[in-house]
C-alpha cells in the first residue's frame, strides 16, 4: 500500500512517500500505518515551481544539513555538518544576515531552478532562502522527526553548543531577523534544537486544594508558546523546599543519564498501564482544535516521570489533558536516579480518542509477559470454558460495525486473569462487551492486574457486529 506524509508551513512542504514493511508488527491494525520504506521525497518550497525530489539518500541528507545550519546559524558556532561538500548531497551557505543559499548536488536540474555549476555533467541546484522560508522548512523537519509513524528508525544527534557562546547567539539573532520573521516562531525552532536557553518564567502556585502539608506533588503549568515544552516529576530537593513550588526538569536530560527501555514485550506492558492512567482521568475530551501530541518518560513500573510536548498546540493546550496531575509523587514512590525509562508517544485526538504507542515503535514482534500454559488438552478445554462463560454473558444488539479483538487470558481454572484490547474499536466499545464486568467481579477493577508467576493460557476473542463469537488460542500480535 502506497503511503503519503505530508508536513506543511506557509512556505515550505515536505512530501514523502513510501511503503509499509509487512514484516514488522503494527500495534493496532487501524491505527495510521507505518512509512517504513521511503520511495521518494519531494521539498516545495515557496517562490519557486518545481520541487527539489530524491530518494532516501538525498531526504537524509536534507535533514542533516537543515538541522546543522540551524544549529549554526542560531549559535554562530561553526557546524560542519551543514557544509559537507564531499560525502553530503545538501550543504548550506550563509550569504549575508537575511540570505541562506541552499545547495544540491544531484545528477539533473529540475526546470525552474538556476545552476552556477560549470560540471555539467552533475550541475547541483542553488536555491537563496531568506531567514522566513529557512525556519519555515527547519520546522517541516521538525514535524518529520515527532511523527513516530514515519521511518522511525531515522534519528538525528544534534550537540547544544556550549553557554560561553550565548552572548555570540543573542547578538547574531539581533542582527539576522528581519522584522518580517516572527519572534515566536523563531524561537520555537531554536529551542527546539536546543540551541539558545529558553526565558525563564515563574510558575503559577497552585491551587489550595492541590496543597498538603505531608507530600509535594509536581504539577506542570501550561507554558508559553516561547518557552520549552517540557515537565517531569524530580523529588523535592531539600526537606525545607516550598511545598508550592513545582519542580521542573528537563526529560531529555534525564533520559541521557538513565538506560532505555526498548524491549518490545516491556513496552507493550508499560503501553497498556499508560492508557490505563490516562484514559479514565481525561475528562475534558471536548473544545480541542487539533491534535496535541506528547513524548512520556515512563518507568518500569508505569510511573509517568516526565513528558514533552511535540506541538506547538500541545505547548498551550496542556492543561486541557491530566498530565500535569499524573506525574509520580516523590513523596509515594522512590526518587528516579539511574532507572530504565521507556519512551512513549500520546496523543489526545479532536475526536476525544486517546492513542499511546512507543516513541520509536516496536523493534519486533512483542510477546506476553509472563509463565504461560501450552498443553494442547488443557488449552482446548479451557478455550471451551472462556467462550461459555462469555457467550452467557453477553447480551443486547451491538451497536458497532467493526469487529471488536480482545487478547484474553485465563488460569488453569478458567478464571480471567488479564485482558487488552487489540484494536481502536476496542478501546471505543468495550462497554458493550461483558469482559470489564467480568474481570471487575473477579478483581475489584478494571485496571489490568499485575503479572503474576502463575501460568496463562491466552485467547483471541472477537465479538463480531452481528452477535457471534469467536474464542481461538492465542497466536501472538498482529
Amino acid at each position: 500500500m502506497n503511503i503519503q506524509r505530508k508536513y506543511s508551513l506557509p512556505n515550505c512542504t515536505l512530501l514523502l512517500e513510501g511503503l509499509s514493511d509487512v514484516t514488522r508488527a503494527a500495534q493496532f491494525q487501524e491505527m495510521r500505518p507505518e512509512l517504513s520504506i521511503l520511495v521518494n521525497a519531494e521539498c516545495y518550497l515557496s517562490g519557486y515551481n518545481q520541487p527539489l525530489t530524491g530518494g532516501r539518500e538525498f531526504f537524509e541528507s536534507l535533514v542533516r544539513a537543515v538541522s546543522g545550519y540551524a544549529q549554526e546559524f542560531l549559535s554562530s558556532v561553526p557546524n560542519p555538518q551543514a557544509h559537507n561538500q564531499e560525502s553530503e548531497l545538501v550543504e548550506f551557505q550563509k550569504i549575508d544576515s537575511n540570505r541562506h543559499r541552499l545547495i544540491i548536488h544531484s545528477e539533473s536540474a529540475p526546470e525552474g531552478f538556476e545552476s552556477h555549476s560549470k560540471n555539467s555533467k552533475r550541475p547541483p541546484i542553488e536555491i537563496d532562502l531568506n531567514t522566513v522560508q529557512l525556519f519555515d522548512l527547519v520546522e517541516a523537519v521538525d514535524q518529520f522527526f515527532a511523527d513516530t509513524q514515519t521511518l522511525p528508525e531515522l534519528s538525528l544527534e544534534l550537540q547544544p553548543v556550549t553557554r560561553r557562546y550565548g552572548g555570540a547567539s543573542q547578538a547574531l539573532l539581533r542582527q539576522a531577523v528581519p522584522a518580517a520573521v516572527g519572534v515566536s516562531s523563531l524561537a520555537v525552532a531554536a529551542i527546539a534544537f536546543n540551541l539558545i536557553p529558553p526565558p525563564q518564567i515563574r510558575p503559577p502556585q497552585p491551587k489550595v486544594d492541590e496543597q498538603t502539608s505531608s507530600t509535594t506533588k509536581s504539577l506542570t503549568p501550561p507554558v508559553s508558546a516561547n518557552t520549552t515544552p517540557i515537565a517531569a516529576a524530580t523529588p523535592t530537593p531539600t526537606p525545607t523546599a516550598s511545598p508550592t513550588k513545582p519542580v521542573v526538569k528537563d526529560l531529555e536530560a534525564l533520559l541521557n543519564t538513565v538506560p532505555e527501555i526498548t524491549d518490545p514485550s516491556q513496552l507493550r506492558a508499560l503501553n497498556r498501564q499508560v492508557y490505563n492512567q490516562v484514559h479514565p482521568a481525561w475528562t475534558k475530551r471536548s473544545g480541542l482544535q487539533q491534535d496535541l501530541v506528547y513524548r512520556l518518560g515512563v518507568a518500569a513500573d508505569g510511573a509517568i516521570v516526565g513528558y514533552k510536548a511535540v506541538n506547538k498546540e500541545a505547548n498551550q493546550g496542556v492543561g486541557q489533558t491530566p498530565l500535569p496531575n499524573l506525574l509520580y509523587n516523590p513523596a509515594n514512590r522512590a526518587p528516579i536516579s539511574n532507572e530504565p525509562i521507556a519512551q512513549f508517544r500520546i496523543v489526545f485526538t479532536t475526536s476525544g480518542v486517546l492513542q499511546v504507542s512507543p516513541w520509536r515503535g516496536y523493534a519486533r514482534t512483542p510477546e506476553v509477559i509472563g509463565a504461560k500454559i501450552t498443553d494442547s488438552k488443557i488449552t482446548k478445554g479451557l478455550n471451551q470454558k472462556l467462550y461459555n462463560a462469555v457467550r452467557q454473558s453477553w447480551s443486547g444488539t451491538p451497536t458497532f460495525t467493526r469487529d471488536l479483538k480482545y487478547r484474553v487470558a485465563v488460569n488453569k481454572d478458567g478464571v480471567i486473569a488479564d485482558y487488552e484490547p487489540l484494536n481502536q474499536v476496542a478501546f471505543d466499545y468495550f462497554r458493550e462487551t461483558p469482559l470489564p464486568k467480568m474481570f471487575n467481579a473477579i478483581h475489584g477493577s478494571n485496571v489490568a492486574a499485575p503479572n503474576t508467576k502463575e501460568p496463562l493460557a491466552h485467547f483471541q476473542v472477537i465479538f463480531k457486529p452481528s452477535g457471534t463469537l469467536e474464542v481461538t488460542p492465542w497466536e501472538g500480535y498482529q
